[in-house]
């Protein structure tokens, strides 16, 4: 007996330190619109994902309303190497002044939501991308002449955080940090932005999203908005959006975008995602 009483006493801790009902799906995708999610995925799951971002909508009946013409392609997989730990590859075709971009990314999971301990899930995001673009010699003051190699790096980091009020609605923020080791001369190489989005759900498989990355200090770039519909089929994820965002990878869009809805440069876009079990 008086070896029984501790033993309790230590299973009930261990019980209540470890065993704490963390909050899941704060988000259906580890992706938003342009901006990652919280989420992250499981130990041993792969995330094969293809997304398309068409022409202009305003290119009218001449272009088919954009459809006619890619802005924008991306083709890659994420692996959960454990469930908190993410990393991830993707090709895209690229809108800013360096195209053809290898994007690679680890994600980590900082912090989870529970009803009992942590108010908001935190996780962290570190980008490095790659211009593969041909080297163009015919001037040095062109972006693509890479006089040094490191100038084909794009680097950027992001704190997501977010929090499920419900069973419907959920919010994020995000601020980001994106250094590009090029740029043209009247341009600063670090571009800060803050960025937030919103799911609501509408159905059992539908959902409303929206997000917004609006660059900060001194930048010609515009702000990123996004809003778009989601459908959870089981295995897959299936999303349908429009933005101004022209570009697909955050080191390509946030500190290059041009494009605002007041003047009608927005495009239709779609993901489509598939998790493997490994």
């Amino acid at each position: 007996m008086n070896r029984l009483i501790p033993t309790l006493l230590l299973l009930g801790f261990a019980t209540l330190s470890f065993s704490q009902d963390f909050v899941r799906r704060t988000f259906k995708d580890t992706r938003i619109i342009n901006t990652q999610s919280v989420e992250t995925l499981q130990k041993r799951k792969m995330d094969l994902r293809i997304g398309h971002r068409f022409g202009n909508l305003k290119g009218g009946w001449a272009s088919f309303y954009g459809l006619e013409s890619a802005q924008d392609i991306a083709i890659g997989v994420d692996y959960g190497i454990t469930d908190d730990l993410n990393v991830g590859v993707h090709r895209t075709k690229g809108a800013g002044p360096l195209t053809q971009l290898v994007n690679t990314s680890v994600k980590y999971r900082l912090l989870k939501q529970s009803d009992s301990g942590a108010p908001i899930s935190v996780t962290a995001l570190g980008l490095w991308t790659l211009s593969t673009q041909q080297k163009d010699e015919s001037s040095e003051f062109i972006l693509n002449n890479f006089r040094k190699f490191s100038h084909r790096f794009i680097l950027g980091s992001q704190l997501l955080i977010a929090r499920k009020f419900s069973d419907k609605f959920s919010l994020q923020i995000t601020p980001s940090y994106i250094h590009r080791n090029v740029v043209a001369f009247d341009e600063q190489n670090g571009t800060f932005s803050f960025g937030g989005a919103f799911r609501y759900q509408l159905t059992k498989v539908l959902g409303l999203i929206v997000d917004t990355t609006i660059p900060l200090g001194d930048t010609d770039a515009k702000a990123a908005i996004g809003v778009g519909f989601e459908m959870d089929t089981g295995g897959h994820v299936f999303q349908v959006n429009f933005t101004n965002a022209r570009g697909i990878s955050e080191t390509d869009y946030i500190p290059n975008n041009q494009a605002t809805w007041g003047n009608g440069d927005v495009r239709l876009g779609f993901t489509i995602s598939r998790i493997f079990n490994l």
